[in-house]
């Protein structure tokens, strides 16, 4: 389990840091664009295409705030740690499948079996979170047993 565990904070890691260079590739070059944008004769089309350039700047930073809280969610984690219940770097099996707990990145497939990485303000996060081994829990109506945390 622990090798799996690592390999799961290794790909939410990396998930992590593509995130961030997109974000901040895409903000470089709309930055770029806004620079380039020259105004013409045309100036209610330049002041349209600067506040478009400029909603989509502020778009990207709010991703980028997001990605980089994630970024230091995951360097909270200890991928080594191994508690009885459901904590940030917990692996938990369960009858409707199995989940990191740790940012939301997605299902990762890993010798055939599928995780999903989630975060504990998820809807399955918030239902796992301080649970054992053999408690259950009711998720879209419905009931769900914890079969292993690790």
């Amino acid at each position: 389990m622990n090798a799996i565990k690592q390999e799961l904070y290794n790909l939410c890691r990396q998930h992590v840091g593509n995130s961030i260079r997109e974000i901040e590739a895409a903000l470089a070059d709309r930055r770029e664009a806004m620079h380039n944008e020259t105004k013409s004769s045309m100036g209610d089309k330049y002041e349209t295409t600067r506040e478009m350039l400029q909603q989509d700047i502020n778009m990207n930073l709010d991703r980028l705030n997001k990605a980089k809280a994630d970024e230091a969610a995951m360097m909270s984690i200890n991928p080594e740690s191994s508690l009885q219940e459901v904590v940030p770097g917990s692996l938990v099996q369960c009858s409707n499948g199995n989940f990191y707990i740790a940012i939301s990145a997605g299902p990762f497939t890993i010798a055939g079996t599928k995780y999903y990485a989630v975060s504990l303000s998820s809807p399955i996060g918030s239902q796992l979170k301080g649970k054992q081994a053999g408690d259950t829990f009711i998720l879209n109506g419905t009931s769900n047993t914890i079969h292993a945390v690790s």
